[in-house]
């Protein structure tokens, strides 16, 4: 049986965990104290070297890090992953995305807003990801005016992993309000993905010191 090292309160499990809940493939949870040192073990490091969930351990011993790769790695052959060359790429391309312009800016303004470290970070660094994460924002809008799903007309991992933290974008600040075609894919994305993967909050482990 497949296992994830993961926190629950990281969107980056949360996507992992929907793919493999959507695709009925059964997994066991290794729960990682990421704010304790859990990630940090050699036993953790051998499955990550850089020490990070999530983590996907194969049956074989085998392990699998970082988020996207992951659901590349489940999706392939499925529905959520398109075979058609170019339709793949499209979906690379947003997994691409998502790294670069979404979970790095609105997943860290995030947790900085929900662990009470944003007004001890610097304001450059903090604006700076604050315009990062509107552009972000305005390119969905644009692509989403004209299409249901970021990758024609049916879910794929590209929704799920871009899904994952900007539909919680709010919680640090952004108004998505100001972004209708956001809107309505963040809709049908929930409805696609239903209501059995909840967003856990950061726990008292998160931010010790408040």
């Amino acid at each position: 049986m497949l296992t994830l090292h993961d926190y629950l309160p990281s969107l980056n499990g949360w996507k992992v965990r929907v793919l493999l809940g959507h695709l009925r493939i059964p997994y066991r949870t290794k729960p990682v104290a990421i704010f304790s040192g859990g990630s940090r073990t050699e036993d953790f490091l051998a499955l990550n070297p850089v020490g990070a969930i999530p983590v996907l351990e194969l049956e074989d011993g085998r392990s699998l890090a970082e988020s996207n790769a992951i659901l590349t790695y489940l999706a392939s052959g499925t529905c959520f992953l398109p075979v058609e060359r170019y339709l793949n790429a499209k979906v690379m391309q947003w997994l691409f995305f998502e790294q670069y312009y979404v979970e790095p800016v609105i997943g860290t303004l995030r947790f900085w807003t929900l662990t009470g470290r944003l007004d001890r970070t610097a304001g450059a660094m903090v604006e700076g990801r604050r315009e990062t994460g509107k552009r972000a924002l305005a390119g969905m809008e644009r692509a989403l005016q004209s299409s249901p799903f970021l990758v024609g007309d049916n879910l794929t991992i590209a929704d799920i992993a871009v899904y994952a933290y900007s539909h919680r974008a709010e919680d640090c600040g952004f108004a998505l309000n100001v972004y209708p075609a956001v809107c309505g894919w963040i809709t049908r994305v929930a409805a696609q993905i239903g209501p059995g993967y909840p967003v856990h909050s950061y726990g008292t482990e998160a931010h010790p010191d408040l």
